[in-house]
């Protein structure tokens, strides 16, 4: 069940391949996902030391969070997956000129997982082009819907 999804990243980049990993939470943060209060579209995905980082992801505190706590609606959150996994995303990242971009949120068995895609940059003439791909497949449905009628 998605959460919340980043669709400027798929307006952004060409998503070459995606992965699942889990999120390090506060409870409060948990509390605010379950509400729907997540927001991913300034986020991004580091590296560093070896190690995954969520960075920009906006998690608006509920206003019946605990007294005792402050809580940083947009602090750097570890994500969390299999070494191999890192590994592999790294050797990506660092010789292959790939970026690491949060696709959405979503719950797996209750918890919340984070799926991040690896991606290449989308120059201006292929966001124009799938623009028009996109006009042209709306036009063709819509023609067809007509004739049908």
């Amino acid at each position: 069940m998605s959460i919340v999804d980043n669709r400027k990243a798929f307006h952004d980049y060409f998503i070459e391949d995606r992965f699942e990993a889990g999120l390090v939470l506060e409870g409060w943060e948990a509390k605010a996902i379950r509400a729907g209060r997540a927001q991913l579209k300034e986020a991004y995905v580091i590296i560093k030391r070896e190690e995954l980082y969520l960075i920009g992801a906006h998690i608006s505190p509920l206003t019946t969070a605990s007294t005792h706590i402050t809580p940083d609606p947009v602090r750097t959150r570890k994500l969390l997956l299999h070494a191999e996994e890192i590994a592999k995303l790294i050797g990506k990242v660092e010789r292959a000129g790939f970026t690491l971009v949060p696709l959405n949120m979503h719950f797996v068995k209750g918890r919340v997982k984070l799926e991040i895609g690896l991606a290449k940059g989308k120059k201006q003439h292929d966001k124009r082009e799938a623009e028009k791909d996109r006009d042209w497949q709306r036009e063709k449905a819509r023609v067809m819907r007509d004739k049908g009628t």
